[in-house]
């Protein structure tokens, strides 16, 4: 069974997955946060209804708790699967069902699930506190600790922690959390200042640490995570197939120029060690942490908020190389770039780093689960071609589209936490006021102020916050104004609008209940070049409205979506519209008549003429756009995010 209040166990806190306190705020959990409607909330209610359980059956299915189960009878049966991690889909699932139990939904086929997954992985822990069912297997071909590079041990330690600590947070049951302290603990002891100065090839263990560090007060978990982010680049991650800078191993952090490497290694190592700067106050990483997320931003990042071009080694590109059809942007860098994102906001208050966590939340991380929360991309490209046949993730064969599961399967349980954790970001308070740095439909306590929050965000502009208590002293409300919202207006109660620049919108007074605050965000229809230096995307433009990308599926256009050109004139005859029909909720669509000119069928590459007219236009056609996260839920089909331009 899943624990709850009504168990006998201490008093959770209900504290959010990351417990920040900052000159930003302090984060807030599900304690004080409830998301009650809108996409977010619908997200939610389809994890715990269909994600949730299908990741429970999948783990199940797939055999990675009966790698538990093996152990306790002497290993007798081979380890099923093929990667030696697979014990992270079962943690994953365990911190994703451990928010689901807080706010009291309860997950179909999951309490047996919960409870089952907990005594085995207590049993099967060794005497030193070390767990890994791949090499504590009798007959693995490598001993614990053999294979740093691959072996990802301590990335397994990564997501038990987070599970652990989810587990005594949102339902004070400590049982992981001792597993969780157990292995640590060898940690320290193996890797710490006296130990062997090695760290692991995936990252995780540092974000992990630190938050068990928050957790339990004990200072040898922050200062391991250190020493793993600092020893990071020595060149000890030795691997027959994988060069260094895949592992992000060629050069240490601080002489990092450009994120490079496996993309989600890459952002969930600049997670844990903005963490680390957050706890230790090391204000030069942290400027060196910025400096590598600014130019990821404005070199490396896909529109949608995607993070890596290259199928070969799941890895992020050079500047400017962000090919749409061959992108790979993997639904787990979605993940470590909003972990890096939310961490980066609490340390330096940036509005603008939100605004591009925001970008991925609506986009590169949305458009990785289908519409029933059963199928999942692994890469996200931004264009499909008529005759695509590759699959989604590294397997050959299978559907053409979404995927029940992976034999790497890292990305859908890894959704199934995030989404159980959306609250988390929503507000942040301080002592002398309230934060709201994401909308939803939400209702928020402080102890400064309660509001609740009603929005049809993202596809209306609008956001009402309503004071249900206030205390008899003026706080703050801050409310973001996207850098994309021109025009943006507030206007308190009865009071005349003023307008609101990008940024953070900052409102002193004395509350009392019932006032309310109205904040208008202009969802313009608007379109995007790339930079000249970005080849792929030279001469075509996207079409965005408030935070969502775009795109046009085959199936929504009479003509080729490759014959399609869109113009700046085209923009002001667009129209956007609630449809119903088979999203299982309102989508606000963009409908638009364009123009259509075939290429030369015949010439690859025709001669350039310059006396020679431009080309011309062969009539036009009507044209849906529907957004990016929602496509290839019909069919599969020619989709593009960039037209061509006239």
């Amino acid at each position: 069974m899943i624990p709850s209040d009504s168990h006998q166990l201490r008093r959770s806190t209900r504290a959010p997955a990351v417990r920040g306190s900052t000159q930003t705020g302090s984060t807030l959990g599900p304690r004080e946060v409830d998301i009650v409607g809108g996409l977010l909330a619908h997200w939610q209610e389809r994890n715990r209804s269909a994600t949730l359980p299908h990741a429970v059956l999948q783990v199940t299915q797939a055999g990675n708790l009966e790698n538990l189960r093996r152990l306790l009878d002497g290993g007798r049966q081979p380890y099923q699967g093929r990667y030696p991690f697979l014990d992270t889909d079962v943690y994953k699932t365990l911190e994703g069902l451990a928010y689901e139990a807080a706010r009291g939904g309860a997950v179909p086929a999951a309490e047996d699930f919960y409870d089952d997954s907990v005594k085995l992985i207590e049993r099967v822990q060794a005497d030193d506190g070390y767990i890994g069912t791949y090499f504590q297997d009798p007959d693995a071909p490598k001993a614990p600790w053999e294979d740093m590079a691959w072996g990802h041990e301590l990335y397994n330690l990564g997501h038990l922690t987070q599970a652990a600590v989810a587990a005594s947070r949102q339902l004070g049951d400590d049982r992981l959390l001792n597993v969780a302290r157990r292995f640590a603990d060898l940690t320290v002891a193996r890797f710490g200042d006296q130990g062997e100065p090695l760290y692991c090839g995936h990252p995780e263990i540092e974000m992990a640490l630190v938050e068990l560090y928050r957790e339990t007060g004990e200072r040898s978990y922050l200062r391991q995570a250190e020493l793993f982010v600092e020893r990071r680049g020595a060149g000890e991650l030795r691997n027959p197939v994988f060069p260094l800078s895949y592992f992000q191993d060629e050069v240490p952090l601080r002489r990092l120029t450009s994120v490079t490497g496996h993309a989600v290694r890459m952002t969930y190592l600049a997670a844990g060690a903005t963490d680390v700067c957050i706890e230790t106050g090391d204000a030069e990483l942290l400027a060196h942490l910025e400096a590598l997320w600014d130019d990821m931003v404005a070199t490396k990042l896909y529109l949608t908020g995607g993070l890596g071009s290259r199928h070969s080694d799941e890895a992020i590109g050079d500047r400017y190389e962000l090919p749409p059809e061959r992108a790979y942007a993997e639904t787990c860098a979605a993940i470590g770039t909003m972990q890096w994102g939310w961490r980066l906001f609490l340390a330096t208050g940036r509005a603008d780093v939100l605004d591009v966590v925001e970008r991925v939340l609506y986009n590169a991380y949305a458009v990785g689960t289908s519409l029933d929360g059963r199928a999942f991309f692994y890469d996200n490209p931004l264009q499909r071609r008529p005759d695509h046949d590759q699959r989604s993730g590294a397997e050959s064969g299978g559907q053409l589209l979404r995927r029940s599961w992976f034999r790497c399967a890292c990305c859908p349980p890894n959704v199934a936490r995030w989404t159980a954790q959306l609250q988390d970001h929503v507000a942040l308070a301080s002592e002398d006021g309230l934060t709201i740095a994401m909308y939803a439909s939400a209702r928020i306590r402080t102890n400064t102020l309660d509001v609740t929050v009603r929005t049809d965000y993202p596809w209306d502009g609008r956001v009402t916050v309503h004071v249900d208590a206030a205390g008899d002293r003026p706080v703050a409300l801050t409310l973001r104004v996207p850098a994309w919202a021109t025009g943006a207006s507030v206007r308190i109660n009865d009071e005349e609008p003023i307008p609101a620049g990008s940024g953070w919108l900052r409102l002193d007074r004395s509350w009392a209940i019932g006032d309310s605050v109205v904040l208008d965000l202009p969802m313009r229809v608007r379109a995007v070049r790339s930079h000249p230096h970005l080849d792929a995307t030279r001469g075509a433009a996207a079409v965005l409205r408030g935070p969502l990308v775009y795109c046009v599926e085959q199936q929504d256009s009479q003509a080729p979506v490759d014959d399609l050109v869109l113009s700046a004139q085209d923009l002001s005859s667009f129209s956007d519209a609630l449809d119903e029909s088979g999203w299982g909720m309102p989508v606000r669509v963009l409908r638009a008549e364009l123009a259509v000119a075939p290429g030369e069928r015949d010439h690859l590459y025709p001669e350039f003429d310059q006396d020679a007219p431009d080309p011309t236009a062969k009539g036009r056609a009507p044209v849906r756009f529907v957004p990016y996260f929602l496509w290839g839920n019909r069919e599969a089909g020619a989709m593009r995010v960039w037209l061509r331009q006239f």
